[in-house]
């Protein structure tokens, strides 16, 4: 059976093809494997540095209806419907019929892209949101992951 390759093609780094040859490639790869330990050492050493504002995660997926709080006199809570949303996949939502991406590092939510790019919220448990004001601080406004629709 004969070669597949031109006979003056040079063969691949790790194949020594000729006595002569072997000095040669060990020259050109002696320098590579001297930062395997090293590489090595990196890898086993120490965890990766976190991100900035926590770990990465993710929304429950399902419907999550906005409203401000209500008082003794009346109902529990007055219904914002501007910016109920649902999360649809791991960095997708849906609002106002339009598709958008939010970020979760830590605790804080922020919608990068779609109708509600730039709102952020405070995830105080699994199922309930809290909006960051301006100031930095969890405002009235709260959402409520909930198995209902959205609303028309």
């Amino acid at each position: 059976m004969s070669e597949s390759r031109a006979l003056s093609a040079r063969a691949p780094l790790w194949q020594f093809p000729r006595h002569g040859d072997s000095q040669r490639h060990m020259q050109r790869i002696a320098p590579i494997a001297a930062l395997i330990p090293a590489a090595l050492a990196l890898i086993g050493s120490a965890p990766p540095p976190p991100v900035p504002g926590g770990p990465i995660g993710v929304l429950q997926q399902g419907h999550y209806l906005c409203e401000m709080p209500g008082d003794a006199t009346g109902p529990i809570g007055h219904p914002v419907a501007d910016i109920d949303f649902r999360i649809v996949n791991a960095s997708g939502y849906n609002a106002g019929g339009k598709h958008g991406n939010y970020l979760l590092t830590g605790d804080i939510l922020t919608m990068t892209t779609g109708t509600l790019k730039g709102l952020k919220f405070h995830r105080v448990s699994e199922r309930f949101l809290r909006r960051i004001e301006d100031n930095g601080e969890d405002g009235p406004l709260r959402c409520v992951l909930t198995g209902r629709t959205l609303r028309p």
